[in-house]
Protein backbone atom coordinates (compact mmCIF):
# COMPACT_ATOMS: atom_id res chain seq x y z
CA UNK A 1 0.00 0.00 0.00
CA UNK A 2 1.03 3.39 -0.63
CA UNK A 3 2.28 5.09 2.25
CA UNK A 4 0.52 8.61 1.86
CA UNK A 5 -2.77 6.34 0.85
CA UNK A 6 -2.04 5.02 4.51
CA UNK A 7 -1.50 8.06 5.75
CA UNK A 8 -5.32 9.33 5.01
CA UNK A 9 -6.60 6.28 5.78
CA UNK A 10 -5.12 5.83 9.66
CA UNK A 11 -7.66 8.86 10.32
CA UNK A 12 -10.61 7.64 8.64
CA UNK A 13 -9.97 3.80 9.66
CA UNK A 14 -9.79 5.29 13.13
CA UNK A 15 -13.20 7.13 13.01
CA UNK A 16 -15.21 4.28 11.74
CA UNK A 17 -13.95 2.10 15.17
CA UNK A 18 -14.79 4.72 17.28
CA UNK A 19 -18.10 4.68 15.49
CA UNK A 20 -18.25 1.46 16.40
CA UNK A 21 -17.34 1.60 19.83
CA UNK A 22 -13.38 1.82 20.49
CA UNK A 23 -12.55 4.66 23.01
CA UNK A 24 -12.79 7.81 21.15
CA UNK A 25 -9.31 9.16 22.68
CA UNK A 26 -7.21 6.05 23.01
CA UNK A 27 -8.25 5.04 19.37
CA UNK A 28 -7.61 8.70 17.96
CA UNK A 29 -4.58 9.31 19.99
CA UNK A 30 -3.70 5.70 18.01
CA UNK A 31 -3.34 6.74 14.67
CA UNK A 32 -2.06 10.13 14.88
CA UNK A 33 0.54 8.76 16.53
CA UNK A 34 1.39 6.20 13.90
CA UNK A 35 0.67 8.82 11.26
CA UNK A 36 3.48 10.83 13.10
CA UNK A 37 5.73 8.56 13.27
CA UNK A 38 5.06 7.70 9.17
CA UNK A 39 5.27 11.38 8.15
CA UNK A 40 8.60 11.35 10.29
CA UNK A 41 10.09 8.73 8.43
CA UNK A 42 9.18 9.79 4.84
CA UNK A 43 10.38 12.94 5.40
CA UNK A 44 13.81 11.92 6.44
CA UNK A 45 14.15 8.99 3.74
CA UNK A 46 12.97 11.84 0.79
CA UNK A 47 16.16 12.06 -1.67
CA UNK A 48 17.15 15.44 -1.76
CA UNK A 49 19.36 14.09 -4.87
CA UNK A 50 16.67 13.16 -6.89
CA UNK A 51 14.26 15.53 -6.33
CA UNK A 52 11.08 15.92 -7.48
CA UNK A 53 7.93 13.51 -7.01
CA UNK A 54 8.29 10.48 -4.97
CA UNK A 55 5.97 7.75 -3.84
CA UNK A 56 3.69 8.60 -6.78
CA UNK A 57 0.51 6.09 -6.80
CA UNK A 58 -1.96 6.29 -9.09
CA UNK A 59 -5.82 5.15 -9.41
CA UNK A 60 -8.19 6.00 -11.84
CA UNK A 61 -11.42 7.36 -11.55
CA UNK A 62 -12.92 8.77 -14.60
CA UNK A 63 -9.99 8.53 -16.87
CA UNK A 64 -12.31 9.49 -19.33
CA UNK A 65 -12.27 12.92 -18.00
CA UNK A 66 -8.79 13.00 -16.89
CA UNK A 67 -9.84 12.63 -13.23
CA UNK A 68 -7.39 10.13 -11.19
CA UNK A 69 -6.62 9.74 -7.66
CA UNK A 70 -2.94 10.44 -8.17
CA UNK A 71 -1.16 10.82 -4.63
CA UNK A 72 2.93 11.98 -4.74
CA UNK A 73 5.23 14.12 -2.38
CA UNK A 74 8.09 15.95 -2.86
CA UNK A 75 9.99 18.34 -0.28
CA UNK A 76 7.47 21.00 0.31
CA UNK A 77 4.81 18.25 0.09
CA UNK A 78 6.73 16.31 3.43
CA UNK A 79 7.33 19.37 5.07
CA UNK A 80 3.02 20.02 5.20
CA UNK A 81 2.67 16.83 5.71
CA UNK A 82 5.28 16.35 9.10
CA UNK A 83 3.37 19.83 9.78
CA UNK A 84 0.00 18.02 9.94
CA UNK A 85 0.87 15.28 11.97
CA UNK A 86 2.87 17.18 14.84
CA UNK A 87 -0.33 19.59 14.73
CA UNK A 88 -2.61 16.61 14.85
CA UNK A 89 -1.22 14.48 17.51
CA UNK A 90 -0.28 17.66 19.65
CA UNK A 91 -4.07 18.66 19.24
CA UNK A 92 -5.86 15.35 20.43
CA UNK A 93 -3.15 15.03 22.75
CA UNK A 94 -4.11 18.29 24.33
CA UNK A 95 -7.60 17.80 24.19
CA UNK A 96 -9.81 17.87 27.94
CA UNK A 97 -12.21 15.81 28.83
CA UNK A 98 -15.24 16.09 26.52
CA UNK A 99 -19.23 15.98 28.11
CA UNK A 100 -20.93 15.57 25.22
CA UNK A 101 -21.01 13.56 22.16
CA UNK A 102 -17.05 12.51 22.67
CA UNK A 103 -16.92 10.31 19.80
CA UNK A 104 -18.16 12.54 17.12
CA UNK A 105 -14.94 15.26 18.80
CA UNK A 106 -13.11 12.95 17.64
CA UNK A 107 -13.85 11.70 14.62
CA UNK A 108 -13.83 15.12 13.87
CA UNK A 109 -11.03 15.98 14.39
CA UNK A 110 -9.69 12.61 12.63
CA UNK A 111 -11.48 13.74 9.57
CA UNK A 112 -10.01 17.02 9.47
CA UNK A 113 -6.52 15.45 9.82
CA UNK A 114 -7.35 13.14 6.96
CA UNK A 115 -8.82 16.13 5.04
CA UNK A 116 -5.56 18.62 5.07
CA UNK A 117 -3.26 15.26 4.42
CA UNK A 118 -5.26 14.23 1.59
CA UNK A 119 -5.39 17.67 0.03
CA UNK A 120 -0.99 18.05 0.26
CA UNK A 121 -0.52 14.39 -0.69
CA UNK A 122 -2.88 15.04 -4.18
CA UNK A 123 -1.42 15.56 -7.39
CA UNK A 124 -4.68 15.80 -8.94
CA UNK A 125 -6.06 19.37 -8.68
CA UNK A 126 -10.02 18.32 -8.14
CA UNK A 127 -9.08 15.49 -5.56
CA UNK A 128 -6.66 18.09 -3.53
CA UNK A 129 -9.76 20.47 -3.18
CA UNK A 130 -12.27 17.65 -2.62
CA UNK A 131 -10.17 16.88 0.29
CA UNK A 132 -9.85 20.15 1.58
CA UNK A 133 -13.83 20.63 1.33
CA UNK A 134 -13.72 17.14 3.32
CA UNK A 135 -11.85 19.01 6.25
CA UNK A 136 -14.14 21.87 6.26
CA UNK A 137 -17.42 20.50 7.40
CA UNK A 138 -15.81 18.93 10.77
CA UNK A 139 -14.28 22.14 11.22
CA UNK A 140 -17.87 24.11 11.49
CA UNK A 141 -19.30 21.53 13.81
CA UNK A 142 -16.65 21.73 16.09
CA UNK A 143 -16.99 25.32 16.53
CA UNK A 144 -20.98 25.05 16.57
CA UNK A 145 -21.31 22.28 18.93
CA UNK A 146 -18.03 22.50 21.24
CA UNK A 147 -17.41 26.03 20.63
CA UNK A 148 -17.59 29.21 23.15
CA UNK A 149 -18.90 32.48 23.45
CA UNK A 150 -20.50 33.27 20.21
CA UNK A 151 -20.03 30.07 18.86
CA UNK A 152 -23.26 29.89 16.50
CA UNK A 153 -22.54 33.17 14.81
CA UNK A 154 -19.10 32.12 14.45
CA UNK A 155 -19.89 28.84 13.38
CA UNK A 156 -22.09 30.21 10.69
CA UNK A 157 -19.74 33.46 9.63
CA UNK A 158 -16.85 31.23 8.84
CA UNK A 159 -19.51 28.47 7.10
CA UNK A 160 -20.46 31.12 4.40
CA UNK A 161 -17.10 32.77 3.77
CA UNK A 162 -15.29 29.30 3.66
CA UNK A 163 -18.42 28.33 1.70
CA UNK A 164 -18.78 31.04 -1.01
CA UNK A 165 -14.53 30.95 -0.96
CA UNK A 166 -14.83 27.44 -1.98
CA UNK A 167 -17.26 27.92 -4.62
CA UNK A 168 -15.06 30.63 -6.37
CA UNK A 169 -12.22 28.26 -6.57
CA UNK A 170 -13.89 25.45 -8.00
CA UNK A 171 -15.03 27.93 -10.88
CA UNK A 172 -11.38 28.82 -11.16
CA UNK A 173 -10.32 24.94 -11.23
CA UNK A 174 -12.96 24.27 -13.69
CA UNK A 175 -12.08 27.56 -15.57
CA UNK A 176 -8.54 26.32 -16.12
CA UNK A 177 -9.75 23.26 -16.90
CA UNK A 178 -12.35 23.82 -19.69
CA UNK A 179 -9.67 26.67 -20.80
CA UNK A 180 -7.09 23.59 -21.92
CA UNK A 181 -7.71 21.98 -25.32
CA UNK A 182 -9.94 19.21 -25.29
CA UNK A 183 -7.47 16.43 -26.01
CA UNK A 184 -5.26 17.87 -23.60
CA UNK A 185 -7.21 18.24 -20.84
CA UNK A 186 -6.37 16.95 -17.83
CA UNK A 187 -5.83 17.39 -13.60
CA UNK A 188 -2.57 16.20 -13.32
CA UNK A 189 -0.05 18.50 -11.63
CA UNK A 190 2.97 16.91 -12.99
CA UNK A 191 1.48 17.25 -16.62
CA UNK A 192 -0.31 21.05 -16.17
CA UNK A 193 3.10 21.91 -15.42
CA UNK A 194 4.94 20.20 -18.28
CA UNK A 195 2.55 21.43 -20.36
CA UNK A 196 2.89 25.60 -19.08
CA UNK A 197 6.42 24.95 -19.31
CA UNK A 198 6.99 23.44 -22.54
CA UNK A 199 4.52 26.30 -23.54
CA UNK A 200 1.78 23.76 -25.01
CA UNK A 201 -1.09 25.64 -22.58
CA UNK A 202 -0.78 29.18 -21.35
CA UNK A 203 -4.10 29.94 -19.28
CA UNK A 204 -5.83 33.55 -19.51
CA UNK A 205 -4.93 35.74 -16.62
CA UNK A 206 -8.26 35.85 -15.56
CA UNK A 207 -8.92 32.29 -13.96
CA UNK A 208 -5.43 33.56 -11.61
CA UNK A 209 -7.07 36.30 -10.44
CA UNK A 210 -10.90 33.93 -9.53
CA UNK A 211 -7.52 31.25 -7.97
CA UNK A 212 -6.44 34.39 -6.09
CA UNK A 213 -9.65 35.24 -4.67
CA UNK A 214 -10.65 31.94 -3.46
CA UNK A 215 -7.26 30.37 -1.88
CA UNK A 216 -7.16 33.66 -0.19
CA UNK A 217 -9.88 33.97 1.41
CA UNK A 218 -9.30 30.48 2.58
CA UNK A 219 -5.87 31.84 3.76
CA UNK A 220 -7.73 34.94 5.10
CA UNK A 221 -5.99 37.39 2.98
CA UNK A 222 -7.31 41.33 3.33
CA UNK A 223 -10.36 41.99 3.56
CA UNK A 224 -11.75 38.91 2.83
CA UNK A 225 -10.44 37.82 6.26
CA UNK A 226 -13.19 38.70 8.93
CA UNK A 227 -14.33 35.24 9.41
CA UNK A 228 -11.11 33.35 10.94
CA UNK A 229 -10.58 35.53 14.61
CA UNK A 230 -13.99 35.14 15.47
CA UNK A 231 -13.94 31.16 14.31
CA UNK A 232 -10.45 30.45 16.35
CA UNK A 233 -11.86 32.58 19.41
CA UNK A 234 -14.73 30.43 19.53
CA UNK A 235 -13.46 27.11 18.39
CA UNK A 236 -12.73 24.74 21.20
CA UNK A 237 -8.46 24.35 21.16
CA UNK A 238 -7.85 21.27 19.16
CA UNK A 239 -9.94 22.11 16.47
CA UNK A 240 -8.54 26.02 16.06
CA UNK A 241 -4.82 24.10 16.32
CA UNK A 242 -5.84 22.44 13.86
CA UNK A 243 -7.13 24.80 11.45
CA UNK A 244 -5.09 28.20 12.60
CA UNK A 245 -2.08 25.56 12.36
CA UNK A 246 -2.61 23.40 8.97
CA UNK A 247 -5.97 23.66 6.97
CA UNK A 248 -5.29 27.16 6.87
CA UNK A 249 -2.11 26.53 4.54
CA UNK A 250 -3.84 24.96 2.23
CA UNK A 251 -4.51 28.20 0.10
CA UNK A 252 -0.86 28.94 0.22
CA UNK A 253 0.10 25.57 -0.81
CA UNK A 254 -2.79 25.51 -3.30
CA UNK A 255 -1.01 29.07 -4.85
CA UNK A 256 2.74 27.59 -4.94
CA UNK A 257 1.22 24.25 -6.63
CA UNK A 258 -1.36 25.86 -9.02
CA UNK A 259 -0.79 29.75 -9.47
CA UNK A 260 3.33 30.22 -8.77
CA UNK A 261 3.73 27.44 -12.27
CA UNK A 262 0.76 28.39 -14.54
CA UNK A 263 0.77 31.41 -14.08
CA UNK A 264 3.72 33.07 -13.45
CA UNK A 265 3.16 35.94 -15.84
CA UNK A 266 -0.43 36.92 -14.20
CA UNK A 267 1.32 36.63 -11.05
CA UNK A 268 3.66 39.18 -12.57
CA UNK A 269 1.11 41.54 -13.62
CA UNK A 270 -1.04 41.35 -11.06
CA UNK A 271 1.37 41.59 -8.34
CA UNK A 272 0.60 45.37 -6.77
CA UNK A 273 -3.14 44.30 -6.41
CA UNK A 274 -1.54 41.53 -4.39
CA UNK A 275 1.20 43.56 -2.82
CA UNK A 276 -1.52 45.76 -1.22
CA UNK A 277 -3.95 43.17 0.19
CA UNK A 278 -1.10 41.73 1.79
CA UNK A 279 0.16 45.52 3.40
CA UNK A 280 -3.74 45.25 5.02
CA UNK A 281 -2.31 41.95 7.03
CA UNK A 282 0.29 43.14 7.98
CA UNK A 283 -0.10 46.50 8.61
CA UNK A 284 -4.22 47.09 9.35
CA UNK A 285 -4.42 43.88 11.44
CA UNK A 286 -1.60 44.62 13.02
CA UNK A 287 -3.08 47.44 14.69
CA UNK A 288 -6.27 45.57 14.87
CA UNK A 289 -4.71 43.01 16.89
CA UNK A 290 -2.97 45.76 19.46
CA UNK A 291 -6.54 46.58 20.46
CA UNK A 292 -7.64 43.05 21.18
CA UNK A 293 -8.59 42.72 25.21
CA UNK A 294 -8.99 38.76 25.18
CA UNK A 295 -6.18 36.36 24.45
CA UNK A 296 -7.49 34.13 22.10
CA UNK A 297 -9.06 37.20 19.95
CA UNK A 298 -5.46 38.57 20.30
CA UNK A 299 -3.76 35.17 18.99
CA UNK A 300 -6.60 34.97 16.32
CA UNK A 301 -6.32 38.27 14.67
CA UNK A 302 -1.80 37.48 14.89
CA UNK A 303 -2.99 34.60 12.87
CA UNK A 304 -4.37 36.53 10.02
CA UNK A 305 -1.68 39.70 10.17
CA UNK A 306 1.39 36.68 9.94
CA UNK A 307 -0.56 35.52 6.44
CA UNK A 308 0.74 39.05 4.98
CA UNK A 309 4.32 38.03 5.37
CA UNK A 310 3.90 34.51 3.76
CA UNK A 311 1.84 36.73 1.00
CA UNK A 312 5.07 39.12 0.47
CA UNK A 313 7.15 36.28 0.26
CA UNK A 314 4.96 34.90 -3.01
CA UNK A 315 4.95 38.12 -4.19
CA UNK A 316 8.97 38.81 -4.58
CA UNK A 317 8.82 35.91 -6.66
CA UNK A 318 12.33 34.52 -6.17
CA UNK A 319 14.10 31.60 -4.42
CA UNK A 320 15.19 33.17 -1.38
CA UNK A 321 11.18 35.12 -0.44
CA UNK A 322 9.84 30.96 -1.59
CA UNK A 323 11.97 29.86 0.30
CA UNK A 324 11.33 32.09 3.39
CA UNK A 325 7.28 31.76 2.53
CA UNK A 326 7.87 27.56 3.09
CA UNK A 327 9.46 27.77 6.06
CA UNK A 328 6.92 30.52 7.65
CA UNK A 329 4.26 28.24 6.58
CA UNK A 330 5.75 25.27 8.85
CA UNK A 331 7.13 27.73 11.75
CA UNK A 332 3.69 29.85 11.44
CA UNK A 333 1.77 26.61 11.59
CA UNK A 334 3.70 25.35 14.80
CA UNK A 335 3.88 28.31 16.47
CA UNK A 336 0.12 29.25 16.29
CA UNK A 337 -0.71 25.77 17.18
CA UNK A 338 1.36 26.35 20.56
CA UNK A 339 -0.38 28.91 20.86
CA UNK A 340 -4.13 28.51 20.70
CA UNK A 341 -3.35 25.48 23.02
CA UNK A 342 -2.13 27.38 25.87
CA UNK A 343 -4.73 29.26 25.37
CA UNK A 344 -7.40 26.00 26.07
CA UNK A 345 -5.36 25.39 29.14
CA UNK A 346 -5.94 29.19 30.37
CA UNK A 347 -9.56 28.71 29.69
CA UNK A 348 -9.64 25.60 31.32
CA UNK A 349 -8.17 26.38 34.57
CA UNK A 350 -10.01 29.94 34.78
CA UNK A 351 -12.73 30.31 32.64
CA UNK A 352 -11.66 33.19 30.97
CA UNK A 353 -9.11 35.09 28.92
CA UNK A 354 -9.99 38.62 29.19
CA UNK A 355 -6.72 40.64 30.30
CA UNK A 356 -9.08 42.31 32.61
CA UNK A 357 -9.62 39.64 34.92
CA UNK A 358 -6.31 37.66 34.47
CA UNK A 359 -2.64 38.86 35.87
CA UNK A 360 0.06 37.29 37.95
CA UNK A 361 -1.05 33.77 36.88
CA UNK A 362 3.00 32.80 36.70
CA UNK A 363 3.17 32.26 40.32
CA UNK A 364 0.57 29.64 40.47
CA UNK A 365 1.16 28.80 36.75
CA UNK A 366 4.62 28.59 36.28
CA UNK A 367 4.97 26.15 33.68
CA UNK A 368 2.27 27.10 31.72
CA UNK A 369 4.13 30.77 31.76
CA UNK A 370 7.11 29.37 31.09
CA UNK A 371 5.57 27.88 27.76
CA UNK A 372 4.16 30.79 26.96
CA UNK A 373 7.24 32.47 27.16
CA UNK A 374 8.61 30.62 24.58
CA UNK A 375 5.48 30.91 22.01
CA UNK A 376 5.34 34.38 22.54
CA UNK A 377 9.36 34.53 21.63
CA UNK A 378 8.22 32.40 18.61
CA UNK A 379 6.12 34.45 17.63
CA UNK A 380 7.59 37.65 18.08
CA UNK A 381 10.30 36.25 15.53
CA UNK A 382 12.99 36.09 17.45
CA UNK A 383 16.43 35.02 16.60
CA UNK A 384 16.58 30.73 17.84
CA UNK A 385 13.19 30.07 16.48
CA UNK A 386 12.11 29.00 12.91
CA UNK A 387 9.71 32.18 12.65
CA UNK A 388 12.91 34.19 12.55
CA UNK A 389 14.77 32.21 9.60
CA UNK A 390 11.63 32.31 7.34
CA UNK A 391 10.73 36.09 8.10
CA UNK A 392 14.94 37.02 7.41
CA UNK A 393 14.66 35.00 3.96
CA UNK A 394 10.99 37.12 3.15
CA UNK A 395 12.57 40.28 3.97
CA UNK A 396 15.83 39.10 1.82
CA UNK A 397 14.17 38.02 -0.90
CA UNK A 398 11.78 41.03 -0.68
CA UNK A 399 14.52 43.03 -1.12
CA UNK A 400 15.95 41.79 -4.18
CA UNK A 401 12.63 42.54 -6.03
CA UNK A 402 12.32 46.24 -5.37
CA UNK A 403 14.17 46.30 -8.61
CA UNK A 404 10.95 44.95 -10.61
CA UNK A 405 8.41 46.59 -7.99
CA UNK A 406 10.01 49.56 -7.32
CA UNK A 407 8.19 52.26 -4.53
CA UNK A 408 5.03 49.70 -3.49
CA UNK A 409 7.61 46.48 -2.27
CA UNK A 410 9.50 49.38 -0.31
CA UNK A 411 6.44 50.15 1.35
CA UNK A 412 5.62 46.59 1.95
CA UNK A 413 9.42 45.80 3.11
CA UNK A 414 8.49 48.59 5.51
CA UNK A 415 5.60 48.00 6.76
CA UNK A 416 6.75 44.27 7.04
CA UNK A 417 9.36 45.41 9.70
CA UNK A 418 6.94 47.93 11.65
CA UNK A 419 4.52 44.76 11.68
CA UNK A 420 7.61 42.92 13.63
CA UNK A 421 7.71 46.02 16.21
CA UNK A 422 3.75 45.51 15.84
CA UNK A 423 4.06 41.91 16.37
CA UNK A 424 5.95 41.93 19.97
CA UNK A 425 3.82 45.05 21.40
CA UNK A 426 0.77 42.60 21.38
CA UNK A 427 2.33 39.44 22.28
CA UNK A 428 4.58 40.85 25.29
CA UNK A 429 1.54 42.88 26.52
CA UNK A 430 -0.74 39.95 26.50
CA UNK A 431 2.29 37.88 28.62
CA UNK A 432 2.48 40.80 30.72
CA UNK A 433 -1.26 40.67 31.26
CA UNK A 434 -1.59 37.23 32.19
CA UNK A 435 1.04 36.26 34.00
CA UNK A 436 2.84 39.20 35.64
CA UNK A 437 1.58 42.05 38.18
CA UNK A 438 -0.48 41.26 41.37
CA UNK A 439 -2.58 37.58 41.22
CA UNK A 440 -6.13 37.84 42.33
CA UNK A 441 -6.96 35.61 45.24
CA UNK A 442 -8.96 33.55 43.04
CA UNK A 443 -6.45 32.45 41.02
CA UNK A 444 -3.81 31.29 43.72
CA UNK A 445 -4.79 27.99 43.81
CA UNK A 446 -5.03 27.37 40.33
CA UNK A 447 -3.53 23.69 39.42
CA UNK A 448 -0.26 23.83 37.02
CA UNK A 449 -0.42 22.44 33.10
CA UNK A 450 -0.53 19.10 33.50
CA UNK A 451 2.32 16.76 32.48
CA UNK A 452 0.06 15.64 29.14
CA UNK A 453 -0.61 19.05 27.92
CA UNK A 454 2.75 20.04 28.44
CA UNK A 455 4.11 17.63 26.48
CA UNK A 456 2.00 18.26 23.74
CA UNK A 457 3.49 21.82 23.31
CA UNK A 458 7.00 21.09 23.89
CA UNK A 459 6.13 18.56 21.11
CA UNK A 460 5.24 21.48 18.58
CA UNK A 461 8.56 23.85 20.62
CA UNK A 462 10.99 21.64 19.83
CA UNK A 463 10.77 21.29 15.66
CA UNK A 464 10.35 25.34 16.02
CA UNK A 465 13.83 25.62 18.19
CA UNK A 466 15.36 22.93 15.95
CA UNK A 467 14.73 24.59 12.74
CA UNK A 468 15.56 27.91 14.15
CA UNK A 469 19.11 26.87 15.06
CA UNK A 470 19.45 24.64 11.92
CA UNK A 471 17.02 26.28 9.06
CA UNK A 472 18.50 23.80 6.49
CA UNK A 473 16.19 20.91 7.72
CA UNK A 474 13.15 22.50 6.71
CA UNK A 475 14.89 24.84 3.47
CA UNK A 476 16.75 21.64 1.53
CA UNK A 477 13.04 20.28 1.30
CA UNK A 478 11.30 23.09 0.42
CA UNK A 479 14.12 24.66 -2.26
CA UNK A 480 13.66 21.04 -3.97
CA UNK A 481 9.90 21.67 -4.74
CA UNK A 482 10.41 25.49 -5.73
CA UNK A 483 10.99 26.46 -9.68
CA UNK A 484 14.45 27.90 -10.03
Amino acid sequence: MSPLLLLILLPLVASLLITVGANPRRTALGAAFLNLVLSIVLFARYDLHQGGWQLVSEWHVLPQLGINLILGADGLTLTMLLLSTLVTFSALWVAPKIEKQEGLYYIALLFISAGVIGAFSSLDILFLYSFHELALIPTFLLIGIWGSGDRQAAAWKATIYLGAASFVLLIGLLALYISMPAEIRTFDLRTLNQLAASGAFTPAPWIYLILLVGFGTLVSIFPFHSWAPAAYASAPAPAAMLHAGVLKKFGLYGLIRIALPLFPGAMHDFNGLLILLLIGNIGYIGYVTVAQKRLDWTVGYSSVMHMGYIFLGLAAMNLISFNGAGMLMFAHGLSVAAAFALCGEIRQRTGTLDYAELGGLAKSLPVLGLLFGFVTMASVGLPGFANFAGEILVFFGATYSIAAYGNLMIIAIVIGVWGVVISAIYMLRAYRNIFWGPIAARWETLTDISLTARCSVILLLIPLIIAGFYPQFILNMVASALPR
